[in-house]
């Protein structure tokens, strides 16, 4: 199964709500809605790779995943926010989540 366009949709809408405030490094839909066998309770998975956060920009992320998925039907969006750093340099870089997104994550 395909992400289905509806899905897709949505992302794109995050994405862009999101660029106005942060330059993104990666941006990716992971999870079963990435996969194509989400059911109507399925949280969107977003995996979004920053150059620095901090608390604000972590809570201003957050706001915005929600108030795109409330437009948007009442999609929950679950954000999983990373720096560039974790990815490449630290020990996160070989967790399980990381490898998990880098095999079915959908690139938007």
């Amino acid at each position: 199964m395909a992400m289905l366009d509806r899905d897709l949709q949505v992302a794109r809408k995050l994405k862009e709500r999101l660029s106005s405030v942060v330059t993104l490094v990666d941006f990716k839909v992971f999870g079963s809605r990435s996969r194509g066998d989400a059911d109507e309770y399925s949280d969107l998975d977003v995996f979004i790779e920053v150059e620095t956060i901090d608390k604000e920009l972590k809570e201003k992320i957050s706001d915005i995943a929600w108030e795109v998925g409330f437009y948007n039907d009442c999609m929950h969006i679950s954000p999983l926010v990373f720096t560039r750093y974790e990815i490449e340099e630290s020990p996160l870089r070989i967790s399980s989540i990381v490898q998990v997104i880098a095999e079915e994550g959908v690139r938007i």
